[in-house]
């Protein structure tokens, strides 16, 4: 498709999106129905199972074919309303081609993994699916997914889809475009620090962070320094990537070379060190389990999660609450998993595909992401200072969140979560790790030896 077509085609969806009432919670669109919402794993490998290898859609209909789209907003807008505002975004794309030659078929579902994988073993690939972590390799050997890099040069979206366009390359191929970034860094709550006799931006290296937790801790008023476990994983990445060695092994994926690395190990240890100190009460493996602790009661002085933590902060706290980078003026941004095309279908659904693609990443949808969903847009040209002081949207959060994210893009070190390369499975032994270490007395040197053991079985 060349850019002239797509520039008309995104304008026409753009204007309609404006006709539809596209604000930032979406309210004039249609509510998901609860059996779409409610589809298992075997009824939709179900489905998979029908499609014919050809590149017309089981689903056609005379002259009309359906574009299926799975992607993960299932959940119900009580439950997180930032759901609804992506159904809403994909919802205004439907209705903007309902009578076209291709309809557009958002499906939200709990199992994209498994419905990916389905089709995989049948040699097949979904129309389009925004996949949670990264396309099988098995998917791209077998060439039934769509290289996106000729389209996003043809039509310069290299900007519109940012960190995308170099994290997301594979051999010079780009298989998927997340249309938000997971950008972490850290979060303080001023007046915790304040009653420590410490402020924030005295904060600048990983010894100074730990001296401030130790006043943190010695408080004696319940409150501590920082969510240990999985948010450990977090702060060794950020240590890792202080060395250019460090930072090269993260990137990569996790050898025996890393495993035995000095950076490694010197990471690992100083982290587990911190925690040992920290408590093991402050630890766990997801930080959801205890965010409330600094969000809602403030009674944590530290908290390493992303961005989008400004939407979850209680309004009490907003003033005493700041963003902030990892010491050493480091962020973690990742582009991760996103919206990938079958390479199997005829040029209608593909131009379809493709268009939905561009509608994503462009500065109107951004917008309402960043807004609406309040994370981190991919899209590098979306001023989100100006955004969030607007009269329409300014929102106290909404300021700390655009605040959040300039300091990601501009921070002197950007690392990937080392998740993402080396494996959620090697990730999570090292959390185990690090909550084990947590323990008063534990030996860290000898935790680490065996997770040395635990990662070298995982790669081999």
């Amino acid at each position: 498709m060349k850019k002239r077509v797509v520039s008309v085609l995104l304008a026409a969806v753009m204007t309609a999106s404006v006709l539809a009432g596209c604000g930032s919670s979406g309210d004039t669109a249609k509510e998901e129905k609860p059996a779409e919402q409610e589809q298992t794993a075997a009824t939709e490998t179900g489905q998979s199972e029908e499609k014919a290898e050809s590149t017309e859609s089981a689903e056609s209909t005379g002259d009309v074919q359906t574009l299926e789209f799975y992607h993960g907003y299932y959940h119900d807008e009580s439950e997180w309303p930032a759901a609804k505002v992506m159904r809403d975004i994909y919802d205004d794309f439907a209705a903007a081609h309902a009578d076209g030659p291709v309809v557009f078929k958002p499906i939200p579902v709990e199992n994209r993994g498994e419905i990916v994988s389905a089709q995989v073993a049948g040699g097949n690939f979904p129309d389009v699916v925004d996949v949670d972590q990264s396309v099988p390799q098995a998917a791209i050997s077998q060439g039934l997914v769509l290289d996106l890099k000729p389209f996003i040069d043809e039509n310069g979206l290299q900007d519109a889809v940012g960190l995308n366009y170099t994290q997301n390359q594979v051999d010079g191929h780009i298989y998927t475009v997340h249309d938000q970034l997971e950008s972490r860094g850290m979060w303080y709550n001023g007046a915790v620090l304040e009653s420590a006799g410490v402020k924030a931006e005295d904060i600048k290296s990983w010894d100074d962070f730990g001296s401030a937790m130790d006043k943190v801790n010695a408080l004696g008023d319940g409150s501590y320094g920082y969510i240990a476990g999985q948010g450990s994983l977090f702060m060794m990445n950020a240590m890792m990537a202080s060395s250019d060695t460090g930072k090269a092994l993260i990137e990569g994926a996790l050898t025996q070379e890393a495993i035995e690395s000095a950076e490694f190990a010197e990471a690992f240890k100083a982290a587990a060190a911190l925690d040992q100190k920290n408590g093991s009460d402050h630890t766990t493996d997801n930080i959801g389990n205890l965010m409330d602790d600094f969000n809602k009661k403030g009674t944590v002085a530290a908290l390493f999660n992303g961005v989008w933590n400004a939407s979850g902060i209680d309004a009490s706290l907003a003033e005493s609450i700041q963003p902030a980078l990892f010491p050493g003026n480091t962020a973690i941004a990742s582009a991760g998993g996103g919206i990938s095309i079958s390479s199997n279908m005829d040029e209608a659904k593909t131009e379809l595909a493709l268009e939905f693609l561009a509608y994503m990443v462009s500065p109107e949808v951004q917008e309402r992401i960043f807004v609406g969903v309040q994370a981190a847009p991919c899209n590098a040209m979306v001023d989100l200072q100006a955004l969030a002081l607007s009269g329409e949207n300014q929102d106290a959060m909404l300021v700390k969140l655009a605040e959040a994210c300039s300091q990601v893009n501009n921070a002197d070190t950007v690392v990937i979560n080392l998740s993402y390369t080396w494996g959620g499975d090697v990730g999570n032994a090292i959390i185990n790790a690090f909550m084990e270490c947590a323990v008063s007395g534990a030996d860290i040197d000898a935790r680490f030896e065996q997770l040395k053991q635990e990662l070298t079985a995982l790669i081999a």
